[in-house]
């Protein structure tokens, strides 16, 4: 699935700091923890706890985010359908990062365990 333009200039102009809060409500519903949030995060893109929070007070674009990140190499290996679009069929780089970390808040709000999530 192809996406626009316009859809991919709203994905790279939303803040990371205005999803943040979602993520968190999302997987404490389903008892995971921020720690483990964290966890997702961190092997996705190399941050660290600390670097998390100051892009969070920074209101980083995910534009932003994603430049700032040091992409595992791994990511290519996150398929699937987020957003109802499948992933590896997502044309634009950015957009892709993006819903790399959705399907990935996903599946740990799902109780997937993390050895599977963090395709190890």
């Amino acid at each position: 699935m192809k996406t626009t333009p316009e859809h991919n200039q709203r994905i790279a102009s939303m803040t990371f700091a205005s999803v943040y809060p979602h993520y968190v409500t999302k997987v404490e519903k389903k008892d995971r923890t921020i720690e483990e949030l964290h966890q997702v995060i961190t092997w996705l893109t190399g941050f660290t706890e600390k670097d998390i929070q100051k892009l969070i007070d920074e209101k980083v674009t995910f534009e932003a985010f994603f430049d700032k990140a040091n992409l595992n190499p791994n990511a290519h290996l996150i398929k699937g359908v987020i957003c109802g679009y499948r992933i590896e069929e997502i044309d634009n780089p950015l957009t892709q990062q993006v819903r790399y970390l959705d399907k990935l808040v996903d599946e740990l709000a799902k109780g997937r365990k993390m050895e599977k999530i963090l395709r190890s």
